[in-house]
């Protein structure tokens, strides 16, 4: 799949968690053609000085952020519809999916095979991605080549064509890659803990669909997807480059002032907080099993948010330097790795975290996670402890700023988070304003040890820790 997706910018820190989005896929010859897109956006970006964000609204009303930047003869767009595979019919899991591998495959009167050689002439990178609450969007173009880009993006959006025989190809693509992960043991752990912890609401779907929703869909449900979702009221934009506000207002209504204004968004409920304790065994045939285990989260607009950040920073997102590494692998050396990560969904926060482990250690494994979760949420951290997560927290976000790109990607989930145009100036404030009773509560509310929901895939000698009928 071609998957997609700072106020004042300083060398400061910022958490921004987000299931995870894919970067921008090219063919070598827009690789070879555009500038290094590692490259700094502005010498100010490189040495952390200020950077200036503008808000720019379009002559048609349509609203975005810019930084502007002419040092590199570049332009990143990066841009967000609300909706994302929550916005899948039931019984067609993976409509948005199969909708993202198919909106370079020809639009207007293009077919495939001339809209991607018309791109590739051009130098262009356009991508989609499609989260559970988002379907993203990244466009990349040298600036002499804008307006003939824009124009193609825009057909891409308003006019994709859905023929048969791209669907075709698409599809056995798609099937393809859901047929590896069949086989793919932390695949299919992470699915099932999404089966397992949701239930029937649309997170509980797999964000790829199902080989039977895939091979059922068909041209008119990708329309219908793009009909409902692709619209002016849930549009978020930004935009990194060579490019003046002027310019970019004029290309704001290119790109997406054909869209409808208003989207036909199914609702949403919020999902009910998803607590265990529950836990489901898949037999694999593989040397060592994969365990994923969680709880519910905290929503991202909670004012406990960036304390639960910290704390799981230092519980299991921190890598070699995180709790869970130093109990699970170093001191007992019962799996390589062990990590946890806070995913703030729009209708329902959860903390999964995964090990993976030799069969015989799997039992194992887990009582030492539940364990030391069992001790962080009822002492807290210590004051070493937390201030080396903010000296890192604070210390490493200018590296997430570092090219036009990145910088378009962080003010894009600034944007969808809701979180202002300051935000980035004001976050390291929020950070040391942390306390070690901040992230002790927090760690009470958030941690559930004898809650946890568990999928283990693999083969696993042990029984592992004990669990009764789902919460």
């Amino acid at each position: 799949m071609r998957n997609a997706i700072r106020a004042s910018l300083t060398a400061i820190g910022v958490c921004l968690v987000v299931a995870s989005q894919g970067l921008l896929a090219s063919s070598a010859l827009a690789q070879k053609a555009l500038p290094d897109a590692t490259a700094p956006a502005a010498k100010e970006t490189a040495q952390g000085n200020t950077m200036n964000i503008q808000e720019v609204t379009s002559p048609g009303g349509i609203k975005a952020w810019l930084v502007e930047s002419h040092v590199n003869p570049l332009i990143a767009i990066r841009f967000a519809f609300f909706g994302g595979a929550s916005q899948d019919e039931p019984g067609k899991e993976g409509q948005a999916y199969f909708v993202t591998s198919m909106l370079d495959e020809g639009a207007g009167e293009l077919d495939a095979a001339a809209f991607q050689e018309r791109a590739q002439s051009l130098a262009m990178r356009l991508d989609f991605d499609a989260s559970r609450d988002v379907m993203l969007g990244s466009l990349q173009t040298l600036a002499e080549n804008k307006d003939e880009v824009f124009e193609l993006a825009r057909l891409a959006m308003t006019e994709p064509r859905f023929d048969e025989s791209a669907m075709k190809r698409v599809r056995a693509q798609i099937l393809a890659g859901l047929k590896y992960d069949e086989n793919d043991p932390s695949t299919v752990a992470s699915v099932a803990w999404d089966r397992l912890a949701f239930h029937d609401h649309p997170y509980g779907r797999p964000i790829k669909g199902t080989p039977e929703s895939i091979a059922a869909m068909t041209p008119e449900d990708l329309h219908d997807y793009v009909r409902r979702v692709f619209a002016r009221d849930q549009l978020v934009v930004t935009a990194v480059g060579d490019i003046t506000p002027e310019e970019l207002g004029k290309a704001l209504d290119t790109l997406f002032g054909g869209l409808p204004e208003k989207s036909d968004l199914r609702p949403v409920a919020d999902a009910k907080p998803p607590l265990g304790p529950a836990r489901e065994v898949i037999k694999m045939d593989v040397p060592q099993s994969v365990a994923q285990f969680g709880f519910r989260g905290i929503a991202r607009s909670d004012d406990d948010f960036i304390p639960a950040y910290i704390l799981n920073y230092i519980v299991g997102g921190g890598g070699f330097s995180s709790r869970l590494m130093e109990e699970v692998r170093e001191k007992r050396g019962l799996a390589y790795s062990v990590s946890s990560n806070l995913f703030p969904y729009r209708h329902g926060s959860v903390f999964v975290g995964n090990v993976a482990t030799k069969n015989e250690a799997v039992g194992q494994s887990l009582h030492v996670i539940q364990s030391e979760l069992e001790q962080v949420a009822k002492e807290g951290l210590s004051a070493d402890q937390l201030d080396a997560a903010k000296s890192y927290l604070t210390g490493a976000y200018a590296l997430r700023f570092e090219s036009s790109t990145s910088i378009a990607n962080q003010l894009l989930w600034i944007q969808i988070e809701n979180l202002g145009i300051d935000y980035v100036a004001k976050r390291n404030a929020l950070i040391e304003a942390v306390t070690l009773d901040d992230v002790k509560r927090v760690a009470a509310r958030l941690l559930a040890p004898g809650q946890l929901i568990t999928t283990i895939v693999g083969q696993p000698a042990e029984q592992p820790v004990h669990a009764g009928a789902p919460g």
